[in-house]
């Protein structure tokens, strides 16, 4: 009983890792404006304070995880808090946007020690359908912070300083460090004692920082003509061709290379980064593609409908936050329905009944967005839609390492994790396009219609755009504009509904491709010691 006790209470802690994580990654876009106003910093700049954690995570995932095989998954989960904390102290402290975007990279490096850690660490501690509810939770905190984090940023930001949306993860880090130390027992796989493949690791870490790179920056520089040249000190990008494609290539390279070098090593009987048997598995095979494709709608209209609520309507950064708690309370109560039926109903079951409530409130929000639009009708669609996230997040993730071994639980997580980033990254590309390409066509057109010249035509959608529509608010206060800032809300509407149909469109794909996972359940029973036990 006390050890069962212990291992929940450490259920606890590992939520709580995982949801710094998360929430930083969404704290940061709320406090942006006043870091702008702070140090000053540029455009590029700002970019790169936002996708800086976002591509050093992504990169690093995959080889954390394995690493936390053979170091010890505890372990790797408290260096990771640790460097994430301390790169914190640094972020809040940081005097320039240079010093702040290096922290940024570090806390990317912390990130991605803790996330797979926190897996690999439920699957070694779980089993039957505890697994189930452990993961409900682990899914759950998620939503719930991608949800809170703009609430939680909006209040520091405004009741404080932009400086206390990094400083909040000290305290954290340091409850997290002793939560973890006191209930989590240490685990990994002792029988390996091979040379790390650090080859396989290098490759692993240019395929996926390249492929994350090119997803997130090729609507900037462009995805094959160059929009944007990068400059890189005094250097600036001669050609006429976007390095964009040259990143695609790069990341396909290296990408083909850990396959053949990891099969090569196999072969000799030396260790890999990634155990290529697991795609032998159906469930850990067709369960990572459902999870990619999912990840591309799943988040998306997190990137969008902030933007819109402050920019469009007019709420504040603390207004939109708390607009957003229906998405964290539609999660957390999904965890509560993971542990009533987790042990009587289909995983699997559960993620396409948790992609259906996503759909639905995703497409519902599309449907009910406009100019106008009152909080009251996004409040319950959001509801739904948070519910659905705590429901599939959790429960696929639990299908995709329910049939790998304790030992490789790190590589099972990391590799989860890796393509849960890149789909992520790809839906951020895809749905950042479509906003931005369909507001800027829409507005273009409304202001040709209203015969605008060609050249204040191009500067106003050019900086409605550049701006995410935060200049809108410029355009509303002079009497001379008024009506172009009327025509610019109903543009970015109209971009923001498209991408959330997007959205909605990638999480129909993901429903489609849990169709290939088996939803039945192996006939079990619980023996005295709660204990998993196959019956014949």
């Amino acid at each position: 009983m006390e050890s069962s006790r212990r291992r929940w209470a450490g259920l606890v802690f590992i939520s709580i890792a995982v949801s710094l994580i998360i929430v930083d990654s969404t704290i940061v876009n709320v406090a942006i404006p006043s870091i702008i106003d702070d140090l000053d910093i540029s455009s590029t700049q700002v970019q790169w304070v936002q996708e800086s954690y976002t591509l050093v995570f992504a990169a690093l995932l995959l080889v954390f995880g394995t690493l936390a095989d053979r170091v010890g998954r505890r372990k790797m989960l408290l260096i990771g808090v640790v460097i994430f904390a301390l790169a914190s102290v640094a972020a809040a402290l940081a005097p320039t946007g240079e010093l702040l975007i290096a922290s940024r990279l570090i806390q990317g490096v912390g990130g991605a020690m803790v996330l797979p850690t926190t897996l690999s660490l439920i699957n070694a501690n779980f089993r039957g359908h505890e697994r189930a509810i452990a993961f409900a939770v682990w899914g759950s905190a998620i939503g719930g912070m991608a949800a809170l984090g703009p609430l939680l940023g909006g209040w520091l930001t405004t009741a404080y300083s932009w400086r206390w949306a990094f400083g909040i993860n000290i305290p954290l880090g340091i409850i997290i460090v002793i939560g973890v130390l006191l209930t989590v027992t240490e685990s990994k796989d002792s029988t390996d004692s091979r040379r790390i493949d650090l080859v396989g690791a290098l490759l692993s870490i240019v395929a996926s920082g390249s492929l994350v790179f090119a997803l997130i920056e090729g609507r900037v520089y462009g995805w094959w003509a160059v929009n944007t040249r990068p400059v890189i000190g005094d250097w600036t990008w001669p050609l006429d061709i976007s390095p964009i494609p040259m990143f695609f290539a790069l990341a396909v390279i290296a990408g083909v290379a850990f396959v053949v070098w990891g099969r090569h090593r196999e072969r000799m009987g030396r260790s890999t980064m990634l155990a290529f048997d697991l795609f032998s598995i159906p469930s850990f095979r067709n369960g990572n593609l459902a999870a990619m494709i999912v990840s591309l709608g799943e988040f998306g209209i997190i990137l969008s409908l902030p933007l819109w609520l402050q920019n469009v309507l007019g709420f504040t950064a603390l207004n939109t936050g708390l607009i957003l708690v229906a998405l964290a309370g539609g999660s957390f109560v999904a965890s509560g329905f993971a542990g009533a039926f987790g042990n009587r109903v289909s995983p699997v079951v559960i993620v396409r009944v948790g992609l259906a409530a996503e759909i639905v409130g995703v497409a519902g929000i599309g449907l009910a967005i406009g100019p106008n639009t009152g909080w009251g009708v996004l409040v319950p669609l959001l509801f739904i839609y948070g519910l659905g996230v705590g429901l599939a997040t959790a429960q696929l993730t639990g299908v995709v390492l329910k049939d790998v071994s304790v030992e490789q639980s790190g590589q099972g997580s990391g590799t989860q994790s890796t393509s849960r980033q890149i789909g992520s990254a790809l839906g951020i590309a895809i749905l950042g396009t479509v906003l931005f390409a369909s507001t800027g066509a829409a507005l273009d057109s409304s202001l040709s219609d209203q015969g605008v010249p060609e050249a204040q035509r191009v500067g106003i959608v050019a900086s409605v755009v550049n701006s995410a529509g935060a200049s809108i608010a410029g355009l509303a206060a002079d009497p001379a504009t008024e009506q172009i800032a009327e025509d610019a809300k109903v543009a970015f509407s109209d971009g923001t509904r498209y991408a959330a149909f997007s959205a909605a469109a990638f999480l129909c794909l993901g429903f489609f491709a849990t169709l290939s996972l088996d939803s039945g359940r192996r006939p079990s029973e619980e023996n005295a010691e709660g204990e998993e036990k196959l019956v014949p």
